[in-house]
């Protein structure tokens, strides 16, 4: 059972035959993955591969295309998240997701951003309890000491990089398990890029994090493992090799992973 102490640590997340379709285009075919308990995974490869569709398939995203289906399974912690009667918000409230572009709730302050998912998991709390859980959420996004003066202001007027540590502490709020985070730098400075970089790492000790990534640096400095993804000449997207990452950029067993993490490519 998902433990209520703050802090609780990773799920295991397992992707089974993963395929993906968007109407008839399949863009994903038979992905398996075991993506650690408490360990970051980083998902590389060139744009268009499926990662980001696969990132999304993981929390039940994918769904929300109108012309997207999918086969194949993901279990989290043994239990398959689309089974029947399996509920969705209970599978996003165990998995949450940061993306690409911060998209924190510019008008709500940012005391109510971070709380903002407690009312959707309807999770009730007291004044003190949310005050603590709060400051406990900024700490561990590396943004407490920023703004705990200014915790009324909206959450609009933060920096890029402020903007985006403040999901990161709204996703944790929930108390999910894993956290997958879709190119979460991309749009940032480097002084941000790493600050989140840190706070990734520092994470990693409770929650399982699934990160998509183009940075090569990135994914060498943040993860644990690696998977790489390709799509080649007009094919669906699909896993050319995983492993522990220091492998992956040291002594990758495929030539085109090589060609990649050496910038040969893509």
């Amino acid at each position: 059972m998902h433990a209520d102490a703050p802090g609780g640590t990773g799920a295991t997340l397992d992707a089974r035959r993963v395929s993906a379709w968007f109407s008839d285009h399949k863009v994903l075919d038979r992905v398996s993955l075991t993506m650690p308990a408490s360990l970051v995974t980083a998902l590389i490869g060139p744009s268009g591969c499926g990662k980001s569709t696969f990132l999304r398939i993981l929390n039940r995203m994918h769904e929300l295309v109108p012309s997207a289906s999918l086969a194949g399974e993901v279990l989290i912690d043994g239990q398959d998240i689309y089974a029947t009667g399996q509920r969705l918000t209970e599978a996003r409230r165990r998995i949450g997701m940061v993306f690409q572009k911060p998209n924190p709730f510019p008008a709500m302050s940012l005391y109510e951003n971070v709380t903002a998912g407690l009312k959707l998991t309807g999770t009730r709390m007291g004044g003190a309890s949310k005050d603590d859980l709060v400051e406990e959420c900024l700490t561990k996004a590396g943004l407490w000491k920023e703004v705990r003066d200014r915790l009324r202001q909206p959450g609009g007027a933060l920096s890029g990089g402020q903007q985006q540590r403040l999901c990161i502490a709204r996703s944790l709020a929930v108390r999910p398990e894993v956290l997958l985070m879709d190119e979460p730098c991309s749009a940032l400075d480097p002084t941000s890029t790493r600050r989140i970089e840190e706070t990734i790492r520092e994470l990693a000790h409770e929650v399982t994090i699934v990160i998509v990534t183009h940075n090569m640096q990135q994914a060498a400095r943040v993860s644990d493992q690696c998977a790489f993804f390709l799509a080649e000449q007009g094919t669906p997207g699909v896993i050319v090799e995983h492993g522990p990452t220091q492998a992956m950029f040291s002594a990758p067993g495929d030539p085109r992973t090589a060609d990649y993490v050496e910038g040969r490519f893509g």
